[in-house]
């Protein structure tokens, strides 16, 4: 491994801009400083990676595939896997077949976590982590390694499915409160913090920063009360989709399947004065320290899924960093927001405009009877995996990170012309 200063361009050094939108909702802004370092892999690839400030055109063999997850991945980054699929860079081995101690494979997971900090430009005091089992596991984990007993109190803030989740787990290894919940009003919208009532003795307090299947993303991030707290989120879902303020956090966890990697890698962001001091009945694969110490080495970590993740971070470098990448985000996700507002009520999306997801659409159609209708022909025009969660029904578009901007324009011209036909 070598070590050497970024070739990233300037702006990625300091970041103060964040996107709003009247329809998407209100960004705070931050200002960050941060000098990444570039980690290059020990093995020369057989050809030179060309960078683009652009992503690539969609291959017309391929489907615009909408689905929440596993989703669809950058085609360039899928091409460049390919490539290096048979041989990896001269080593005379795939990466699957690589041992996860050898010089090559430590070269890729440095390398990957190197850009992952320059993309989000996470503090020196915060270890990132590699791990399995979904981020459905850190619901288990996040308690049982910030609390230091079962009887310790904790806040969450129900505004999904997902977050409804870990807070029932959470019940298991601590007390939590749910200090507000969007379930009376079908998970549509996110409370004003000024009304939420802590728990001022609270280790924690955790959101899920975008539901995935219901549609709801904050904005803004509420403040723990207890000064001693920190803010954890479950951000599997647009993750890395826009910059964020990592040091607003003590936890950060993602499952790495909606936008920067295969499923089966599971990545966690945590600030060092959290690990630790996990409860005495937390299992070896869950606790924190465990990972830390042994740089995600601890046992045999998905190899081949941090490899496509660290290829997915170098291309969202490529494209400018996660300013340009919102950017483009806000322009997909407003064009198929106003499709469906401009429907007269054929379209509609439940979720209230100030908190609208970015990636992920849920709507529903006037006419229910023609939702399968709906999701039959769209598939015809190569669109599929529009079909809404068996949980609340109706279609959902999840538009991550590597969904194209054509791939919405073609949605938005079927919803038009479906609407034309059956109105």
């Amino acid at each position: 491994m070598s070590i050497s200063t970024s070739p990233h361009p300037p702006h990625l050094l300091s970041q103060k801009r964040f996107l709003s939108h009247p329809d998407l909702g209100p960004r705070t802004h931050i200002t960050t400083s941060f000098r990444p370092i570039s980690v290059k892999c020990a093995s020369t690839p057989a050809q030179l990676h060309t960078q683009s400030a652009q992503p690539q055109a969609h291959s017309q063999e391929r489907l615009f595939n909408f689905a929440a997850g596993p989703a669809t991945l950058p085609e360039s980054v899928l091409r460049r896997a390919q490539s290096e699929l048979f041989l990896w860079r001269g080593s005379g081995m795939s990466v699957m077949e690589m041992s996860h101690r050898g010089k090559d494979f430590k070269s890729i997971i440095e390398k990957a976590e190197a850009d992952l900090r320059t993309l989000l430009q996470i503090p020196s005091d915060y270890s990132v982590l590699f791990l399995q089992g979904g981020a459905t596991t850190q619901f288990a984990a996040v308690p049982l390694n910030v609390c230091r007993s079962a009887a310790d109190p904790v806040d969450y803030i129900l505004t999904g499915s997902w977050s409804d989740k870990a807070f029932k787990e959470a019940q298991k290894y601590s007390k939590p409160n749910a200090i507000w919940s969007g379930k009376p009003e079908k998970y549509t919208k996110i409370p004003s913090f000024s009304d939420l009532q802590q728990n001022p003795d609270a280790k924690y307090l955790h959101i899920c920063a975008n539901e995935t299947i219901h549609g709801v993303e904050y904005k803004t991030y509420p403040t723990p009360l207890n000064p001693d707290a920190v803010l954890v989120a479950d951000m599997s879902s647009n993750f890395c989709s826009k910059p964020v303020d990592v040091s607003r956090f003590g936890i950060i966890y993602a499952g790495a399947q909606k936008n920067v990697g295969p499923s089966g890698v599971t990545i966690v962001i945590i600030r060092n004065d959290l690990i630790g001091e996990a409860q005495e009945i937390t299992p070896v694969m869950l606790d924190y320290k465990i990972h830390a110490d042994n740089n995600s080495l601890y046992n045999t970590p998905p190899c081949f899924g941090i490899y496509m993740c660290g290829l997915v971070f170098e291309d969202l470098l490529d494209q400018g960093g996660l300013a340009q990448v919102e950017k483009r985000n806000v322009e997909k996700a407003q064009i198929l927001y106003n499709a469906i507002d401009r429907s007269n009520g054929f379209y509609r999306c439940p979720v209230e405009k100030s908190v609208r997801s970015l990636m992920n659409v849920p709507f529903t159609l006037e006419k229910p009877e023609l939702e399968a209708e709906f999701i039959k022909e769209a598939a015809k025009e190569n669109m599929v995996q529009l079909k809404g969660h068996r949980s609340v029904g109706g279609m959902r578009a999840s538009i991550y990170n590597a969904m194209p901007l054509a791939g919405v324009q073609k949605l938005v011209s079927f919803m038009k012309d479906f609407q034309a036909k059956h109105a």
